[in-house]
């Protein structure tokens, strides 16, 4: 298994370079790519779940 880089857009992600899975921002667990429904077009961040979502989102309050 191999990390793969990705282009995170509105709905949608992009395959930079191929692979299995990338990290979550916050907690750094690996997301199957088949997994991952959550991450930030801005930050261009991936995250695990909502809960990682929400974490990042109080980090910027």
């Amino acid at each position: 298994m191999t990390e793969a880089k990705l282009k995170y857009k509105q709905g949608s992600f992009e395959i930079v370079v191929d692979g299995d899975y990338v990290f979550c921002a916050v907690s750094k667990r690996k997301i199957p790519l088949n997994e991952l429904r959550y991450w930030n077009v801005d930050l261009q961040e991936a995250y695990f779940s909502p809960i990682e979502v929400e974490k990042k989102l109080n980090e910027k309050a």
